[in-house]
């Protein structure tokens, strides 16, 4: 008679203990898993390179190899396969669960809905696809609430959201990291957690091995290690495991291995997530058995095989803790301690999954981990000791990336937005013209290309001969002392214009952030869409105030009371209005009237907010003299980036008209083209008190976030003394007309 074979699904460290296992029990192994180099493929008898998660594949190459050996089980431990498992079992009538009960372990939305059909004790949820859906479930659940992908394990793409504005940022995680592109929202469950691998035969309860699990790097959850057994007090185990078992009912899962994890919230035990196979997080293979002496895998094996095992009484009594080990960011360059380590008494097992040279990040799941520990104790106190013992034993040097570019930030950036920018070394206007939405400009794009091409004709009159050292680029501005007069322009829609590159949250704050680390300041912007300023409120309010926002003309007027009031909620030092906003494309593709603006109604809204008041979007001298009579404190002489209208002339060619009739009267602010140091010098001088930039920061906040801002604004701002130095001005006020050259 041919020899039996077990078929094992995965060949990483978790399966390892299983292909041993079988072989100590005279099994022939098959084993697939996508990686040929996996630890367990060594190992195997017959090593088939095939994806876990490919169940056509799986159970098409069983087939084949059920002619010719005598499969008698199929087995997996610690992967998400399992739905691979159960179709192979199905495929050649091997014991094992329904095809359809391992989807409903597998897919969460099932699995969540079985539980409701059978009154389990479970978070309420709401499956969703995209983010809209997200938004409208959202108003059904209290904050917080937690999102994740509805077919993914790990802990991958799994979010704590607290409030609306984190909602695209915990929805773009999940959906990056579900394979159906499918998320569920649910609530969150507050307290301990428990981990559970339960053993059943025919719907009876063979064994229970109970774990307290340790999550640790909020918002996300990731499993930094676990101590088993548990020291929880017995009544709560024992409650946890009965809804543990409630819930495997629930699934259908009445034959083999079931994982829990079981939050101890204040209503009870609820459950989190149950899986129809035994545990990975190393518990079912090592932590378990170093604990108990019970050989859990031997037991499912057993099972697979379509035999009830005999369970044995505990043969130890120990406390294992697994740990991992988290390093800090950066690059990894050096592992040392391991030796000395292993030497330590109570060591199991010292696994470690980073080399030098790799790139290490702060963990946001299970998979993030450079490394991990098990250790044994004869109590909690002890293990936990020797734990940590051994981490302070181990080091895993990392030094600092070479320092941070600007050219690399662009790479960063070019790879992140593809086509909509190539974030060009050159911002020219050149390759994005008539981009709208996108980064781009209206029509030919000659209103952004000549931005550049004015400041290009403006020229410099070199002196030298003077004893100006280190001039002064300090200004004072709206009651702000500002290290440099040079600020970021605000920029909305990210998802619209950059193609969800960066999330709408994310980029003010980060630009928010690098703009006060360069103790400057940022602008903030209002959007197409009717709450999109709330987002850029909220960073505000975060830093105490330090941005200004800028609104759009919106027909309502109680719209824009309703922003300018919750701006001065923010306790923000100015506030504005982009009046060249009126006719702009993206307002009018999302139905939100907007309509230039009177005398008499920018008085109005001047006088309500009674904070200083800023008009961005000034090109003639006319508009910058009805500004004046508005009662406007500042200007900011702009087209608009060349996103509002065609053919108009270049900032840097209407600046020095405009300031010479208003400036004595009112602040003028400039953006447009603005590249350089010497480009933030020749508005100066063409009569600027400051200066704005927007799509070079925009490509610094997508490539590198607040870092990327804060580079940007150190490089222009010493190019800006530099040329200081060259044209013999010692500070801001000393710069005039006279070091352009006529």
């Amino acid at each position: 008679m041919r020899e039996p074979v077990l078929y094992i699904i995965g060949a990483g460290i978790m399966q390892v203990p299983a292909i041993r296992v079988a072989k100590e029990m005279g099994l022939k192994t098959i084993v697939v898993d996508y990686n040929s180099a996996a630890p367990g493929m060594s190992i195997a008898d017959i090593p088939i390179i095939m994806s876990t998660k490919d169940i056509e594949g799986n159970v098409r190459i069983a087939k084949e190899l059920k002619n010719y050996h005598n499969i008698r089980g199929v087995l997996t431990v610690g992967t998400d396969a399992s739905m691979t498992m159960a179709a192979v079992a199905n495929a050649l009538g091997l014991p094992g669960i329904k095809f359809s009960t391992a989807e409903n372990a597998t897919n969460k939305i099932k699995m969540r809905t079985q539980f409701l059909k059978y009154n389990v004790p479970a978070p309420k949820f709401f499956g969703v696809w995209n983010i809209q859906e997200v938004y409208e479930a959202a108003k059904e659940l209290k904050f917080p609430f937690v999102i994740k992908p509805a077919d993914n394990m790990g802990a991958r793409g799994v979010r704590k959201v607290n409030d609306e504005l984190e909602i695209p940022i915990a929805f773009n995680e999940a959906k990056r990291n579900s394979p159906s592109g499918q998320i569920i929202i649910e609530e969150f469950m507050d307290g301990d957690e428990l981990s559970i691998d339960m053993l059943l035969y025919n719907d009876e309860i063979l064994l229970t091995a109970v774990a307290d699990r340790m999550i640790k790097y909020p918002p996300y959850f990731v499993e930094v290690g676990h101590i088993i057994p548990s020291q929880k007090d017995k009544k709560i185990i024992d409650q946890a495991i009965d809804v543990m078992y409630k819930g495997v009912k629930a699934l259908g899962i009445n034959m083999g291995a079931a994982k829990g994890d079981i939050k101890l919230t204040p209503k009870g035990p609820m459950i989190g997530e149950i899986a129809a196979r035994l545990s990975g997080g190393f518990m079912s293979g090592y932590t378990y058995p170093y604990s108990s002496g019970q050989n859990i895998i031997r037991y499912a094996i057993e099972i697979a095989l379509g035999n009830k095992p005999k369970i044995y009484p505990d043969t130890l009594n120990k406390v294992v803790i697994e740990h991992a080990i988290i390093p800090e960011e950066g690059i990894i360059s050096a592992i040392e301690g391991i030796e000395e380590a292993e030497k330590i008494e109570g060591v199991k097992n010292i696994f470690i999954k980073v080399e030098i040279g790799e790139r290490y990040y702060k963990p946001t799941s299970n998979m993030d981990k450079a490394g991990n520990v098990i250790v044994e104790g004869d109590t909690y106190e002890e293990a936990k000791k020797r734990v940590e013992q051994v981490l302070s034993t181990i080091k895993i040097r990392v030094k600092k990336e070479a320092e941070l570019t600007y050219d690399a930030i662009r790479a960063i950036a070019q790879s992140k937005l593809l086509n909509i920018c190539r974030a060009c070394k050159i911002c020219d206007g050149v390759y994005c013209a008539g981009m709208m939405p996108g980064m781009g400009s209206v029509g030919t794009g000659a209103s952004f290309k000549n931005n550049i091409l004015a400041l290009e004709k403006k020229l410099l009159n070199l002196k030298v001969i003077h004893s100006i050292k280190n001039p002064d680029t300090k200004i004072e501005l709206f009651n702000l002392k500002l290290d440099m007069p040079i600020m970021a322009a605000p920029i909305t829609g990210t998802e619209t214009n950059m193609g969800s590159a960066i999330n709408e949250h994310i980029y003010n704050y980060e630009v928010v952030l690098g703009c006060i680390n360069s103790k400057t300041i940022a602008f903030v912007g209002d959007g197409a869409s009717p709450n999109k300023f709330e987002i850029a409120l909220k960073v505000l309010k975060e830093f105490n105030g330090m941005g200004i926002p800028i609104f759009k003309p919106r027909v309502c007027e109680k719209e824009l009371k309703k922003r300018i009031d919750k701006a001065l909620e923010c306790n923000v030092p100015a506030l504005g209005m982009d009046i060249d906003a009126a006719g702009f494309i993206t307002m009018l593709m999302k139905n939100q009237p907007v309509e230039p603006k009177s005398v008499k109604q920018l008085q109005k809204l001047i006088e309500y907010s009674g904070k200083p008041f800023i008009l961005k979007g000034i090109m003639t001298v006319e508009d910058a003299l009805k500004a004046v009579d508005a009662g406007a404190s500042a200007i900011i002489v702009s087209n608009h980036g060349g996103r509002v209208l065609d053919h108009m002339p270049g900032t840097a060619d209407v600046l020095e008209s405009i300031s010479d009739k208003v400036r004595k009267y009112i602040k003028v602010l400039v953006d447009g083209g603005i590249r350089t140091g010497v480009d933030v010098l020749k508005m100066l001088a063409l009569g600027a008190d400051a200066v704005l930039i927007g799509r070079p920061i925009a490509i610094a906040v997508v490539g590198a976030g607040a870092k990327g801002v804060s580079l940007y604004l150190k490089n222009i701002s010493e190019e800006l003394k530099k040329s200081m130095i060259l044209t013999g001005v010692s500070n801001i006020s000393e710069i005039d007309k006279k070091i352009i050259f006529r």
